[in-house]
């Protein structure tokens, strides 16, 4: 990487300006000056790393202050170039950016308990600007690039932080090419034998689905030019292996259940044509019940936009296709990166004058919830399983009777639904309509549903309702409101192992000796990985998690994951 390669791409986005092509080569000059005699672990000069995590930065069109503090990034703590230096020659600006990656920087991950405070001073960080994240986000994604130079413990301690914070953290961005990049990197240090088995075997399988892919498109085009329609971009997008991977976690291993394996993606000029396209799609290929769904509509709260539909194609075979704009495919891929208030005043080519990019901004109310959460939620361990569920976790999009759009944790009931309205409406609730039909309380609602909640004024909500909700907002007003624990629950573990001898033996053992009686035990050959689910009686759902974390660490156990049971006595 060289710094002309940097300028080049930077004025790609910002052609006319001069100052922040300067700015970028002063400190440039600054970085390689103040790291002269440092080398990286691979034995390459360290100003390698600084250009790699600034040329990012201007691929994903930040402007100069960004580009200037992913140089410099490095400067305070492994230099010790006093701030007050770098504030004289770069300003308070980007002194408070490298000072903000300097914090998270000094974070080290420990497990689950020291990730929940890494994670809850990054949302601090973020809440104040974007830009730490971005330039973190950067420097960590050349840093696991280049984990393979490192010591084996080094590389799992990384590779964990990186899958289960930064990556998490550029997803809610929406920043998904970044996030998946992320998961992919780290995948084959966190997971090797899983990695290496599941690429060997999916090879032939994405080549021969991408021919099938290749076969149609030319009567994808016809039809689409039949209706005027050209297409700006058509391409494959291919699952990447992280995300196959826990998916085929959770269709146990059954590569037939994985429709989106090669997804035909369409780029159009308008959102007209996209809903235009995917009404010609369904007139030559049936869709497939339950798979359509409408993001432009009802955007994730990434501000992922697009439409996703399978459908039976030729010799009746499933294929997914996902029709955008431009602007909702450059969403896609950039997230939040792509909405970068970049606002110069006429005439003037001063980075001064550029204004910061607002985490608090509409595409990101999810940053502002997250602020509100620290208070709602004081003790780190209790917030990082808060975000897990209610931040982290697979989403769903339901609608109120008035059409607002309200984005929920998957599993999640109506009771969530009332909570997520207003405390007042969750406490007063007595009943549910889903799609205009009276549902049960602890009924799952789906993408798309239409839900309304039945109140009543002198009604307090049920203790009963903790076996079933989902969301720990919601767990948290019903506790404030009836003033109990979380009651006794029965739990499904559910275990992807690798079979050896003794393993359910030693399975039973980290139950027994945590006090937690097993009610039911069934396993399920077939496949690399078979599955194990237990019943459990746990008193508490911290426990659980304490659980699932020391099952984990039995050998020939790869994934765990739990649920509560529903309708347990």
């Amino acid at each position: 990487m060289t710094l002309e390669k940097i300028l080049k791409q930077f004025n790609t986005h910002f052609p006319n300006d001069t100052g922040g092509q300067e700015l970028i080569k002063k400190a440039a000059v600054f970085a390689k000056n103040a790291h002269k005699n440092q080398k990286r672990a691979s034995q390459e000069p360290y100003f390698n790393h600084l250009l790699e995590t600034a040329y990012k930065l201007a691929e994903w069109k930040l402007d100069a202050a960004t580009i200037a503090a992913g140089l410099l990034h490095d400067t305070i703590e492994d230099c010790q170039i006093p701030k007050d230096v770098l504030e004289k020659e770069f300003g308070e600006e980007i002194v408070f950016i490298v000072d903000g990656v300097t914090k998270l920087g000094n974070l080290k991950y420990r497990g689950e308990s020291g990730g929940s405070e890494s994670l809850r001073k990054m949302i601090l960080a973020v809440s104040k600007d974007l830009r730490v994240i971005f330039v973190k986000l950067a420097d960590r994604l050349h840093n696991v690039k280049t984990l393979h130079f490192l010591p084996a413990v080094k590389q799992k301690r990384i590779a964990a932080e990186t899958n289960e914070i930064y990556a998490p953290i550029a997803y809610r961005l929406g920043m998904q090419s970044l996030a998946g990049e992320l998961e992919d990197l780290t995948f084959p240090h966190l997971h090797p034998q899983e990695y290496f088995w599941l690429k060997e075997n999916v090879k032939e399988t994405y080549q021969e689905r991408e021919r099938y892919l290749k076969n149609i498109e030319p009567q994808v085009r016809e039809q689409l030019a039949r209706a005027g329609i050209v297409p700006l971009a058509m391409d494959y997008r291919a699952k990447r292996l992280y995300s196959l991977y826990k998916k085929l976690i959770r269709y146990e291993m059954n590569m037939d259940q994985i429709y989106d394996l090669v997804a035909f993606r369409i780029i159009l000029h308008t959102i007209e044509e996209c809903y235009l396209a995917m009404g010609i799609i369904h007139q030559v290929w049936p869709p497939m019940p339950g798979r359509i769904k409408d993001y432009i509509a009802l955007p994730k709260t990434n501000g992922y936009q697009s439409l996703h539909t399978t459908v039976f194609c030729t010799n009746n075979r499933p294929a997914e296709f996902q029709i955008r704009t431009k602007e909702m495919h450059e969403q896609a891929e950039h997230g939040a990166a792509a909405h970068w208030l970049y606002q110069s005043t006429k005439g003037t080519t001063s980075y001064n004058q550029k204004r910061v990019f607002q985490a608090d901004s509409k595409e990101n109310i999810w940053i502002r919830q997250l602020k509100e959460w620290q208070h709602q939620f004081p003790g780190s361990r209790e917030f990082v399983e808060a975000l897990k569920v209610d931040f982290f976790s697979d989403r769903i999009f339901v609608l109120t009777p008035k059409g607002m759009a309200v984005d929920l944790p998957l599993g999640s009931t109506p009771v969530d639904f009332a909570y997520k309205i207003h405390t007042r409406v969750g406490d007063a609730c007595v009943g549910a309509k889903v799609n205009n039909k009276i549902v049960p309380l602890d009924w799952q609602i789906q993408s798309g549903d239409v839900v309304e909640i039945l109140t009543q004024k002198s009604k307090k909500p049920s203790k009963n309702w903790l076996e079933f909700v989902k969301t720990s907002h919601a767990k948290k007003k019903i506790k404030a409101a009836t003033r109990v624990g979380t009651p006794f629950k029965k739990i499904e573990f559910r275990l992807a192992c690798q079979d050896r001898v003794g393993l359910l033996k030693d399975i039973s053992a980290t139950f027994s000796r945590n006090h937690i009686r097993i009610s039911d035990v069934q396993t399920k050959n077939g496949g690399r990985f078979p599955i194990v689910r237990i019943v459990a009686d746990v008193g508490i759902q911290e426990k659980a998690e304490e659980i699932m974390i020391k099952l984990r660490k039995v050998e020939g156990v790869r994934e765990v994951g739990y649920k509560i049971r529903r309708f347990a006595k």
